[in-house]
């Protein structure tokens, strides 16, 4: 495989990579907003990783102002006028030098500057100079630290003189935490005799050791040199090597070549990413342990409705309770009237009334007493007083839901005030709608049942009687028909008995008699019968009647219920809308935050395969 067909294959590799990192990160940031408590710093992070792939790489040059970062940027572009340098802080945003035909700087509104400049180096690197770090303005530090998630290598610069102080070691820790490859850069050497330099080397070391727990690389540089050996017209190569900052370059070239340069380019966003998505996750987390407490509000509060309208069915089960002892009681008296009407000892009345019906004069004897003797009989009985007591009983219901309604929807406005009021306010501000108790009731639902329920008491109170009324006259009738031709027959019989006998007939006509007599107390004996089996009727009937009174009412009593239990959940849903719509969106947080660190897993490990199979000489 030829040289060129490498770097074909190495750049396809790149821009696969590349693009599978633009398309993460960019799905990391639909989601990293809606985050909760994550810091606006990550998300800022990883809106600069989206388009960090696609800058150069970026060496970052930090530390305490006058440490010599310009001058060493200034040694080692050949122009010694690039950036500004003094004992004092000249230094106050940063600055991103990148390679360009022509020299120019762009200042922008942001707190980075852009320095063009055509110098051969910046053709395969960036170089970033920053306000110092220990500048008494405390905006510089603050700028330098929010650059600081976009380098790609970092040198940490210190003086000779000052190496490795306290302050020093809290920079390197806190790059450390970073995860930044970090290089320390000590200048002014040319200050220090070599015994002197390679002690102070020697120390940085050892300081970093003790204190951090490892080595990092140490480079010893004298801008001051570096800048004369530039300042002929050629560059004084030895001078240069003896400046240290020939270190820089060969780092450059040797250290990043195209393959190692690519993948650390490409592992930089991947880096930021990672750590933006590890806090995301971690502030999921703690939202979710946060909204847990609150899951058991939703559950609580669907159990108080739950229980609410147990407690209405309750009352509605007590009230129908009512009706049915209400039908029970106006069933027994009923039917103990028509006991009255055709017991065995009313046969003699009977016969009579069935008589005055057989000649046409009941409708002159009603007239005469008022009413019949049917409703007379319940009217003594009273069999109607229970069917009279159901519409107070009805209204006794309306009352009593619509009572327990307002109570329990009080409740619930205090609870769920007292439950908002203890959310956090990140979420407590995302709440939509008030908590309040509504302005009306709606009564309808048990208003229009009336009309109904009357029917059926005028039913249970006119319909029956008259019906009864009508097999009463018939019975005694047919009682009255039959009694009549048994006694004519037994008229006849005693009329032509005497010759019969005389004529020494057998005796038959006297047994005939008996059986004659007999019928005619049979059917004085069927008369309580036929009031049993319409006492039966009757009590089916009223049965029949409560059981559709009762389904008319509880049809309309659980409308009430639903009424009311919609008055509750709209009382409650800014609190339960909150708490489910904050549960759907932090799964669906934590599920995209959890597949985006398998994605950089995945790309971690095809990053390490970048360019391994590619022809000898090539260093990655």
């Amino acid at each position: 495989m030829t040289i060129e067909n490498v770097e074909t294959r190495l750049a396809l590799e790149y821009e696969a990579i590349r693009r599978q990192e633009y398309e993460l990160i960019s799905g990391l940031l639909e989601v990293l907003p809606t985050v909760d408590n994550l810091p606006e710093q990550r998300l800022a992070q990883a809106r600069d990783a989206l388009f960090h792939a696609d800058h150069p790489f970026l060496v970052v040059l930090v530390g305490p102002f006058s440490s010599g970062k310009s001058s060493i940027l200034n040694a080692l572009l050949g122009e010694p006028q690039l950036l500004p340098v003094g004992p004092i802080p000249t230094t106050d945003r940063i600055c991103i030098i990148r390679w360009g035909e022509h020299p120019e700087r762009i200042t922008t509104a942001g707190e980075a500057d852009t320095v063009f400049h055509p110098a051969p180096l910046l053709q395969k690197v960036s170089l970033v100079d920053t306000p110092g770090l220990e500048s008494v303005f405390q905006k510089h530090e603050e700028a330098t630290r929010k650059f600081l998630h976009r380098s790609d290598v970092v040198l940490l610069v210190m003086l000779a003189t000052q190496a490795m102080t306290a302050r020093n070691l809290e920079y390197l820790q806190m790059l450390k935490d970073f995860g930044k490859k970090v290089i320390i850069v000590i200048n002014q050497t040319d200050l220090l005799s070599a015994e002197e330099a390679e002690s102070v080397r020697d120390y940085v070391l050892d300081q970093s050791q003790q204190r951090l727990g490892f080595k990092p690389d140490v480079w010893l540089v004298s801008a001051k040199q570096g800048a004369a050996a530039r300042s002929g017209d050629e560059l004084d190569r030895i001078a240069w090597k003896q400046s240290g900052l020939s270190r820089i370059e060969e780092y450059v070239d040797d250290q990043l070549n195209d393959v190692a340069r690519l993948r650390q380019k490409l592992q930089t966003p991947l880096q930021i990413v990672q750590n933006v998505t590890r806090s995301a996750l971690e502030a999921v987390r703690a939202n979710q342990a946060a909204l847990d407490g609150y899951q058991g509000v939703a559950a609580n509060i669907d159990q108080q409705l739950a229980a609410q309208r147990r407690e209405q069915e309750k009352i509605v089960r007590e009230i129908n309770g009512e009706i049915s002892d209400l039908f029970g009681a106006a069933a027994m008296r009923g039917s103990e009237a028509i006991r009255d009407l055709f017991q065995f000892s009313q046969a003699l009345v009977s016969l009579w009334r069935g008589l005055i019906e057989l000649i046409g004069l009941s409708g002159l004897l009603r007239r005469g007493q008022g009413q019949s003797y049917v409703r007379a009989a319940f009217e003594r009985r009273k069999a109607f007083e229970p069917i009279a007591e159901l519409p107070a009983t009805v209204d006794k219901l309306g009352p009593r839901l619509e009572g327990k309604d307002l109570q329990d929807i009080d409740d619930l406005v205090k609870y769920a005030r007292r439950e908002i009021d203890a959310l956090p306010p990140v979420i407590r501000a995302k709440i939509i709608g008030s908590v309040q108790a509504p302005l009306g009731y709606d009564r309808t639902a048990l208003q229009q049942v009336r009309p109904a329920l009357e029917a059926l008491e005028d039913e249970a109170r006119q319909l029956e009687t008259d019906r009864l009324e009508q097999i009463t006259r018939n019975t005694m009738l047919y009682l009255v028909v039959w009694e009549a031709i048994i006694l004519i027959v037994v008229i006849f019989l005693l009329a032509g008995g005497n010759r019969l006998f005389e004529a020494g007939q057998p005796n038959w006509p006297f047994f005939a008699l008996i059986i004659l007599i007999a019928a005619g107390l049979l059917g004085l004996a069927l008369l309580p019968l036929r009031g049993r089996l319409l006492e039966s009727a009757y009590t089916n009937r009223m049965l029949k009647l409560q059981t559709r009174y009762i389904a008319e009412l509880t049809k309309a009593a659980d409308q009430q219920i639903e009424y009311g239990m919609r008055l509750r959940r709209e009382v409650v849903l800014p609190l339960t809308r909150l708490i489910e719509s904050q549960t759907h969106i932090q799964t669906e947080q934590l599920t995209r935050l959890q597949t985006a660190e398998q994605e950089i897993a995945s790309i971690e490990a095809t990053l390490s395969n970048l360019g391994k199979r590619r022809l000898p000489g090539l260093r990655g």
